[in-house]
């Protein structure tokens, strides 16, 4: 897609902003700079509204993303039952630390507060999939079923 279609799509209007930014996201898997410049060119919505907005919501990303997210839980349930150690482990078996994406821009590595699954703790998210009751030994594993 092209920005015109998304711009289109929404009949420019800036009450869609959000709307407008998610597609964008969904897209490219971020926010490119280039794209935003025509996002304001195409509805007049001041480049730092723009910004404004990409900026305040978590969701939003200004760098590229990996092709899969993957989210540690990291709410009280999760931490006690061990958290803590799967997301070492993570960024061990990628190589990098959370908040960061490979260089492959296969994954996308972040720790979030709660994701709501308590009685399955600890857990991780890869995308929409929960996998649940994890132990330190099952990262690798995990990680080489997305990497196929």
């Amino acid at each position: 897609k092209n920005i015109k279609t998304i711009v289109e799509k929404y009949h420019g209007e800036k009450s869609s902003l959000i709307a407008m930014l998610q597609d964008i996201q969904k897209e490219y898997n971020f926010l490119p700079k280039d794209t935003l410049n025509l996002l304001s060119e195409e509805t007049e919505i001041p480049l730092s509204r723009i910004y404004e907005v990409s900026t305040y919501y978590n969701s939003f990303s200004l760098t590229p993303q990996g092709r899969y997210l993957v989210q540690v839980c990291a709410g009280t349930a999760c931490h006690i039952k061990g958290a803590p150690k799967l997301l070492s482990r993570l960024e061990n078996e990628l190589n990098i630390e959370c908040g960061e994406t490979t260089e492959n821009l296969m994954f996308t590595l972040k720790d979030v507060r709660c994701l709501g699954c308590c009685s399955l703790a600890p857990v991780i998210k890869v995308d929409d999939h929960i996998h649940a009751y994890l132990t330190e030994d099952e990262i690798q594993g995990i990680l080489e079923n997305y990497r196929k």
